[in-house]
C-alpha cells in the first residue's frame, strides 16, 4: 500500500470514528408535547436526540406522567416546555426528576391573550388584550371576563399564531447553543430556513382564508383552543368549553351556543384530535351544523395521519375550516 492510499486510509477511519462518537454524543433533549417534539428537531436536526413526552393525538392538559419520563428529564441536558401553564404537571415532574439541567420556556416574549373559562369567542377581535409576555407581567390588568381562569392570566394555546412560533424557534436555538455552543452554527442556520418556512406558509394560510368572507368565518370548537389562530387570521371561534379540556360545559353555555348557531346561520362545528367529541356531535344533532372534519388543536397526529409535523398541522387545519365553510 503507497504511503498516500494508507494516509487517505487513516483519514477514512478516522472520520468513521468522528462520526460514531458525534452520533453517541447527541444532545438529550426532552419536550413535553408533541409540536415542541417537531420545533426542536427542525432547530437540533441530527445534533439532537428528543424524547417527547405528550405522545401524537395525547391531551397535555390532563396527561400523567410516567416513571420513565422522569428517567428522561433527569438524563436530559434540555427540557423544552410551552410555559404559559400549559403543562400543570411539568413542574412536580421536573421537581421529582431531580432536574438540573437548562430549560425553555419556548412561549416566552410572545404576544399573549387573556385566558378563561368560558365559552365566549371572536378573540379575533379583542387584539386590545395582547402584549408582550415576559413573565413579570402584572397581574391587574382590567379584562372583560372575571371568569376563573382555567390555566392562568393567559391562554397558553399560542403556537396556533405562526408569529408566535418564530418567537418559539429563536428560543430553542438559544436553549440548544446555551448546552451545545460547538453547534451553534447549525442552530442558527437551522432556525433561519424553519423561519423562512414558517413565513411562507403564513402567506399561504392568509391567501386560503381570504376565499371565506369574513362574516362567515364562524367556527365552532370542543374547547377554546384557536384563540390565537382566531387573531391572525380574523376567524370567529366559539366553544362549550373554556381553554383546558379539563373545563366543564354548563348545559347553559351548550344553549347559548346552540341558540347562537341558528340566529348566526353558523355552518360547520368541528371536533377535535383530544378531546371528547360528544358534546359537539350532540350540538350538531341539534343545529342543522354539520360537523366540519377534524382540527388539530394541542397535538400533531401520528406520522402517517394529516398533522405529522407543525407545517402539516397549521395548513391542515386551515383547509378543513375553509372547506368547511366554502
Amino acid at each position: 500500500m503507497s504511503k498516500a492510499t494508507f494516509a487517505v486510509s487513516m483519514i477514512a477511519l478516522g472520520l468513521g470514528c468522528s462520526s460514531a462518537v458525534m452520533a453517541d454524543t447527541k444532545v438529550p433533549v426532552v419536550t413535553s408535547f408533541s409540536v415542541l417534539g417537531d420545533l426542536v428537531q427542525q432547530v437540533g436536526g441530527d445534533h439532537v436526540a428528543i424524547t417527547n413526552l405528550v405522545k401524537a393525538n395525547g391531551d397535555a392538559h390532563v396527561y400523567n406522567p410516567a416513571p420513565l419520563d422522569a428517567k428522561a428529564i433527569a438524563s436530559a441536558q434540555l427540557v423544552v416546555m410551552n410555559g404559559l401553564e400549559f403543562e400543570g404537571w411539568m413542574p412536580r415532574l421536573l421537581e421529582s426528576s431531580n432536574f438540573k439541567g437548562n430549560k425553555v420556556l419556548a412561549a416566552d416574549g410572545i404576544d399573549t391573550i387573556k385566558g378563561h373559562s368560558c365559552s365566549c369567542g371572536g378573540h379575533g377581535h379583542h387584539d386590545d388584550h395582547d402584549h408582550d409576555h415576559d413573565h413579570d407581567h402584572d397581574h391587574d390588568h382590567d379584562h372583560d371576563h372575571d371568569h376563573g381562569h382555567a390555566h392562568g392570566e393567559f391562554d397558553p394555546h399560542s403556537w396556533h399564531s405562526i408569529k408566535n412560533v418564530k418567537v418559539y424557534v429563536k428560543n430553542i436555538e438559544k436553549g440548544l447553543t446555551k448546552v451545545d455552543p460547538a453547534n451553534a452554527d447549525d442552530y442558527q442556520r437551522n432556525a433561519a430556513l424553519y423561519i423562512q418556512k414558517l413565513d411562507k406558509l403564513d402567506v399561504k394560510l392568509h391567501k386560503k382564508i381570504a376565499l371565506i368572507p369574513e362574516g362567515k368565518r364562524k367556527v365552532i370548537t370542543p374547547h377554546a383552543a384557536f384563540a390565537y389562530m382566531a387573531r391572525d387570521y380574523k376567524i370567529d371561534f366559539h366553544a362549550p368549553q373554556g381553554t383546558s379540556t379539563e373545563s366543564e360545559a354548563s348545559a347553559g353555555d351548550v344553549a347559548k351556543i346552540i341558540k347562537q348557531i341558528r340566529s348566526e346561520g353558523i355552518k360547520a362545528v368541528f371536533v377535535e384530535n383530544i378531546s371528547d367529541n360528544r358534546l359537539i356531535e350532540q350540538i350538531s344533532r341539534e343545529t342543522d351544523a354539520k360537523i366540519g372534519g377534524q382540527l388539530y388543536s394541542d397535538a400533531l397526529s401520528e406520522p402517517t395521519g394529516p398533522a405529522p409535523t407543525y407545517l402539516k398541522m397549521m395548513e391542515y387545519n386551515v383547509d378543513t375550516i375553509v372547506n368547511a365553510l366554502k
